[in-house]
Parts: C-alpha cells; structure tokens; sequence
C-alpha cells in the first residue's frame, strides 16, 4: 500500500507467481522431501544390508567353495568356484533321504496344527463361561520355552518311566513300551495286518503340531469373529444343517486365512531345526535337511557342503513359495 500525491492509499496489486515458479518450488520440495525420506530409511537400509544381504552374499559364496573350518579365515569373497559341493550333496543318499523326512515332516506337522486350531477356533466360538481362560490356556504350547516342551515330551514318551507309557501298558493293554523317541519303525496290527509305522517320526510330527496349533487357532478365531452372525442365522431358518452352514459359510470365508497360514507354517516347519534336535538329535529316522546342515558344520567341518544343502533348501523353498503366489495367491485375492 502507497500514498498518492494527497495523501490517498493507493492499493498495489498482488503479485502474480508464473506457471514456471510454481513448478521449480514444487520440484524443490519434492526434492527435499525425497532427501529426508532416504535419510529416515537409512538406518533400516543399513541394518537389512549387514544383517541380510551379506550374510545371504557369503553363504552362496561359500556354497561353491572347499571351506573346511580349519582354512575359513583364509576364505574370501573371491576364490576358486567350483560345483563339487552342490554335486557331492545332490548325490548323496543321506540328503535324498533327509529331504524326504523334511517335505513329510513339513506336510504332516503343518496340515495337523492347522486342523487343531480350526477344531479348537470351531469349539470355542461361541461365549460360554470361562472360555476367555481356555483360549488363554490354549496359548501356553506356543509361548512356552522350546527347551522346557521338549523336555517334558522327552520325560512324558520315556519307555523306561514316561507317563504315556504307564497308561499305555496299565490302561490299554500295550503289550510292551514303546520307544517313541528312539524307535525308527514299529508294527502295527490292523485287521490282521501288520503295517510299519514311523514311531520317531509321527511323534516329532505330532510334537510339532501340539507347539503350533495354537498360532493357527490365533489367526483362525480372529478371522471368524469377523463373520456376520446373520448369514447363519439366516441360513438357520431357511433350514441349513450344521454342516452346511459350515461349508457354504463359513469355509469360505476361513479358506483365504487357512492357504496363507498353510504357507506361513509350511515355510517355518520345513526350516525347523530345534524342536527334532532336543528331542531326537535327528536319530531314528528324523534327519531333516536343517539337522543335517548343523551336523556338517559341527561334526564334520565342512562348512561348504553346509553352505551348499542351506542353498538347496533356499532353492526348494522359493520353488514352492512361487508356485503358491502364481497359482493360488490370486485366485485368493479376487475371491
């Protein structure tokens, strides 16, 4: 605002910003703001780098390289590459064996810790007294320590003084205890005939779905609660069993949740190391590939052969991964 000649305020029009302007200051902050953006990641950046990458970086390095403990500190990044290892491992007989107890192991301990926790979701869906205690009891197997589960299961299926076998013999008429633990194969008597079961193995499974039902059961309970009680109330009084309520409803609905957490537990029981180390220490044909891994590194000390079988486990498990996202994944999100 000026003064005219009298003393009259003379109004200033408002300057006017070009199209040209606008687009530099919109360009500066843009600038700015992908600037503090790269410095907020940074930190993530870095950890991912040092805690993933590299590590990813050197098992595969060492994957193709002769690394024995005694001449690891001289191994670098570059060496001689070869494929023995990948070879060595791929036609060994161990590891063929060792891949199938792992894909067994993997199916039959994720297939029964989902179908546990679907039947315990199922059975405490609806409120009755006490159920908050039962859902918080039925958390225990989860978040107890590995090593305390693993040794009350050791005590608990002991031959010698184990409570399963004490029922067993005194209440159903087990002729002898059975080592579960210890004990490769064992016969069993159906109808007349004599079938070979893996006794080490179904309870390692069987271990392995007591310790996990209680993630599905998590998962599965939230996602019924999110269920619209109209739709069986209506299919009620239309005239719907129980069981078709359930499977024109409530399947459904629960199949999305079941196929992602089938792959979530497949993934983590097919690199399960702990819980057949503490109870079986991979004997009694429980050898599983992250087992045997562990072996190679401590008993033998060949940390390529290691590398190599950790790298073929990688491979089959994003063979698997990729298998599910191409055929199953969109069919889920469109559903």
């Amino acid at each position: 605002m000026t003064r005219g000649g009298r003393g009259t305020p003379v109004l200033e029009e408002p300057t006017r910003v070009g199209p040209s302007r606008r687009r530099r200051s919109a360009s500066t902050r843009a600038r700015q703001d992908a600037r503090t953006g790269l410095v907020l990641i940074s930190p993530t950046f870095v950890i991912v780098v040092v805690m993933v990458v590299l590590p990813i970086l050197w098992t595969i390095s060492l994957a193709f390289q002769k690394v024995r403990l005694l001449n690891l500190r001289t191994t670098g990044i570059i060496g001689d590459y070869s494929l023995d290892n990948l070879t060595s491992v791929l036609g060994s007989d161990g590891f063929v064996n060792a891949l199938v107890t792992t894909m067994v192991y993997a199916v039959g301990g994720t297939a029964a810790a989902i179908g546990i926790g679907l039947l315990a979701a199922l059975a405490l869906r609806r409120p009755f007294r006490g159920r908050g205690v039962v859902r918080a009891a039925l958390l225990l197997p989860y978040v107890a320590p590995v090593v305390a589960a693993a040794f009350v299961w050791s005590t608990a299926l002991n031959p010698q003084y184990g409570i399963v076998n004490e029922w067993g013999t005194g209440l159903l008429g087990w002729d002898d205890p059975i080592a579960f633990l210890s004990s490769r194969s064992d016969d069993l008597s159906l109808l007349g005939l004599e079938i070979p079961v893996p006794t080490a193995l179904l309870s390692v499974i069987a271990f392995e779905a007591w310790r996990s039902f209680p993630f599905a059961f998590l998962f599965l309970t939230a996602r019924l609660e999110a269920i619209p009680d109209t739709y069986e109330e209506a299919a009620g009084i239309d005239g719907a069993t129980p069981t078709q309520r359930f499977r024109y409803i409530v399947w459904p609905q629960l199949a999305p949740t079941i196929a992602v957490l089938s792959v979530l537990r497949f993934i983590w029981t097919f690199n399960n190391f702990d819980d057949i180390y503490l109870l079986t220490g991979g004997g009694a044909g429980t050898e599983v590939v992250s087992v045997r891994v562990f072996n190679y590194l401590t008993a033998r000390g060949d940390i390529g052969a290691a590398a190599a079988q950790a790298l073929v486990l990688a491979a089959i498990l994003a063979v698997l991964v990729g298998t599910y996202l191409r055929f199953f994944a969109r069919s889920e999100e469109s559903a």
